[in-house]
């Protein structure tokens, strides 16, 4: 008995489907690839520029700032948390990056250039000069429950919740908090901060070294 039997093209078949296979794997990988990396910068992480001074000398113009977009879904902003938020423009939206310095339901007044928070006059752990301009905290402000105050570190060069087109930030405008520094690599919760810099000298926003 022959035996009609093409092992040629099984043969090639094989191979097609070998081929196939990794061609697929490969594909996957790609687009999983392509997923992951929409879905980080989508809600987890994104990339933006520092914009004027209004932060100096925790960060200057056009350092690069890697926003942590999920530093807030399980929980809300913290006092001294440097914040990334959207603020509408006249002609488009954009994003800001200042100091929260009042919490939801506080009250807030800005007097002979020191922050008072519930009537008392504030510690902060970061370097700033007085605030000479006391704009809408020249009289006490309320914070809803939805809202906080926030400052530049750059006290008397920044524009923040002293002026009216800036307000105070609600919680739809918190974009995330600001993480690392990208330019001058350093963590952002440890610039300008004033036990750092009274032990170490450090007096230009680098952060100390550990």
């Amino acid at each position: 008995m022959e035996f009609d039997y093409d092992f040629e093209r099984v043969e090639r078949a094989e191979k097609f489907k070998k081929r196939f296979w990794a061609v697929f794997r490969m594909a996957l990988a790609i687009a999983l690839a392509i997923l992951a990396a929409w879905a980080i910068t989508r809600y987890a992480l994104e990339k933006t520029d520092m914009v004027g001074n209004s932060m100096a000398p925790t960060l200057s113009d056009k350092d690069i700032i890697l926003i942590n977009k999920l530093a807030y879904i399980r929980k809300q902003p913290k006092r001294f948390d440097v914040i990334v938020f959207e603020l509408n423009g006249r002609e488009h939206r954009f994003y800001c990056i200042r100091r929260v310095i009042g919490l939801p339901g506080e009250q807030i007044k800005i007097e002979d250039g020191v922050v008072y928070i519930n009537g008392e006059a504030l510690d902060e752990p970061i370097m700033a000069e007085p605030a000479v301009i006391e704009g809408l905290a020249r009289e006490t402000i309320t914070l809803d429950e939805d809202e906080y105050f926030v400052l530049g570190d750059n006290r008397n060069d920044s524009e923040d919740s002293r002026f009216a087109h800036v307000g105070n930030v609600v919680d739809s405008q918190i974009i995330g908090r600001a993480w690392l520094r990208l330019s001058q690599f350093g963590f952002i919760s440890r610039l300008n901060q004033k036990e750092d810099i009274e032990e170490n000298g450090i007096s230009d926003g680098k952060e100390a070294k550990e």
